[in-house]
């Protein structure tokens, strides 16, 4: 039976179990959108490449399955890749399809034709175009399994439409790969040396800190992880914006590190820094002197070998897969708990508590109008494990990372590592498809939330209905806070807007919406929006008041 390129395309979507690919119509797509329908592969189609591209990747984040998108060419192209870009940041996994006027690659100068390749390659762990419709079915494949194998990644193909439009045998592969099974085939148990090592490291070290990244969550080592930092008497930070892997409130989880509003002094003190899962970058200071002792050890755990010294040499590197390695590491220190390590323990937590203590125990001197510190106390007990809770935002993050900072479970969302703003709207679209039986509530600054407004509509028309809370402050927050604190009050500079009416947009668009200015009626309100059949956004005014400002 012959094939054309594009139900080849498709049938490997489908062998892949891809349910629905976000998209923008455009040049070069039709044939794949008609091979979609045929499949039963639903299209969710947006108003930006942008947005179509962080849905793909807010999927593979929330799942750590391969998230897919599909754009035209040229200007498409580009606009699709601020997303593909937030993916690499983050090691998530997702494929960019992109469209292509047929005969593009033979430089003629065919409608829209620019190496959308070359564009992709530096964020991508793969990029290629596929001239040959025999080719298709080996790239597609390919392009899964490297998405999805060591540390995750996007991918991307373009795929011309003389390609999709051609026929081919479409025979199945000689030996077909389950990829979602990938990762888990590379957890094999590390090596017992290294354990021994690394668990001699442990026992001789009398402050250590474990730094849990991303790769914990893609591993499934949420378990593990604690499981490990209670055998070790150990406490956890999470660098800002990594996937979060502390499911419930724990003691020994202390917030995040790398936050514009600080944290306390922890890395600084430690003898022995356990990197598990994460990358040394600007969040931990690169690892480097004042932040980190001349004197400390370093230890690194990763499934992916080019990780294990990016960035930094450590003195110990165990290849592993994270969860399958602080397992290991948790049976052989549950019988040698350290009466030194547990003292550090309890003041690591002290410390932690005397820096949180201004955001969570005292409020801004005025709730007329309110700040950030009411809209989060006013949703922090709605947080449940049934809540898929989003942030995104600069100055309104920045009071959610300080007030809900006793656990960062998987289920709650932010940009990650990019710390891009804007992702939020798409965000919260998919994850109402990961999770359509579950309420889904973004956090929204009302800078970020602009990015997106007309993806409300895409939501409405998709069925995909969220509770979105606007800290609508008429600036780009964070930025008014610093520039004020450097430059007082003339410096304040290209960072305001007018007031914006959220709920009246949402209106206009086909949702619900409203204007809140009392924390009590939010509180009301969003739970009023969980039962909603359309999105509910709820513009909450606020002062600019960020953290930093909070004596």
């Amino acid at each position: 039976m012959r094939l054309t390129g594009a139900e080849i395309l498709v049938s490997e979507l489908k062998d892949h179990s891809v349910e629905f690919v976000s998209t923008l119509c455009g040049n070069g797509l039709n044939p794949f959108y008609l091979a979609c329908q045929k499949a039963g592969i639903r299209l969710i189609d947006t108003h930006n490449e942008q947005a179509a591209a962080y849905i793909a990747d807010a999927y593979g984040k929330l799942t750590g399955r391969v998230g897919v998108c599909a754009v035209s060419s040229g200007v498409a192209h580009s606009n699709a890749l601020t997303g593909v870009a937030n993916a690499h940041f983050d090691g998530t996994p997702m494929l960019l399809i992109s469209g292509a006027s047929a005969g593009y690659g033979a430089n003629r100068g065919v409608f829209q034709e620019y190496d959308q390749v070359a564009l992709a390659a530096p964020i991508c762990k793969l990029a290629k175009c596929v001239y040959r419709v025999g080719d298709l079915k080996f790239i597609v494949e390919e392009a899964f399994r490297t998405a999805m194998s060591g540390r995750p990644g996007p991918v991307h193909i373009t795929v011309p439409l003389d390609v999709l439009e051609a026929e081919d045998d479409g025979s199945p592969s000689k030996i077909p790969i389950d990829i979602t099974s990938l990762q888990s085939s590379q957890s094999r148990g590390p090596d017992p040396s290294l354990i021994n090592e690394a668990v001699r490291m442990i026992r001789n070290s009398k402050r250590p800190i474990l730094v849990a990244g991303s790769g914990i969550f893609y591993s499934g080592g949420q378990g593990a992880l604690i499981r490990f930092s209670e055998a070790g008497d150990i406490p956890i930070v999470t660098p800002i914006w990594d996937r979060g892997a502390v499911e419930k409130p724990h003691p020994n989880f202390l917030g995040v590190v790398g936050a514009a509003s600080g944290e306390p002094r922890l890395l600084e003190d430690a003898d022995l820094i356990i990197m598990v899962g994460a990358r040394v970058d600007y969040r931990v200071e690169f690892l480097e002197p004042p932040k980190i002792s001349p004197e400390a050890s370093i230890l690194r755990i990763d499934i992916d070998p080019s990780e294990l010294t990016q960035g930094k040499t450590p003195d110990l590197a165990i290849l592993a897969s994270p969860a399958s390695a602080l397992n290991k590491l948790a049976e052989r220190l549950t019988s040698s708990r350290d009466l030194t390590r547990r003292e550090w323990l309890k003041e690591a937590r002290e410390r932690w508590r005397k820096f949180r203590a201004k955001w969570i125990e005292k409020s801004p001197p005025s709730d007329k109008p309110m700040t950030g510190w009411h809209i989060v106390n006013a949703i922090r007990p709605l947080l449940t494990e049934d809540i898929i809770f989003l942030i995104d935002g600069g100055n309104i993050g920045q009071w959610a990372h300080m007030v809900l900072a006793d656990r960062y479970p998987s289920h709650w969302l932010t940009c990650g590592a990019s710390a891009v703003v804007g992702w939020g709207l798409p965000g919260a679209m998919a994850a109402r498809l990961v999770y359509p039986d579950k309420p889904v509530l973004l956090l929204s600054g009302d800078g970020a939330f602009s990015f997106t407004l007309a993806e409300i509509e895409s939501a409405v028309r998709h069925n995909l209905p969220f509770v979105a809370v606007v800290a609508n402050d008429s600036a780009w927050g964070i930025v008014v806070s610093t520039q004020r604190s450097g430059h007082g009050k003339d410096g304040v500079l290209a960072s305001k807007f007018g007031d914006i009416q959220f709920g009246k947009i949402a209106e206009a668009l086909g949702a619900r919406g409203l204007r809140v200015n009392d924390p009590r009626e939010l509180r009301r309100s969003i739970e009023e929006g969980f039962s909603s059949k359309v999105p509910m956004i709820i513009d909450v005014p606020i002062s600019v008041l960020g953290p930093a400002d909070v004596d």
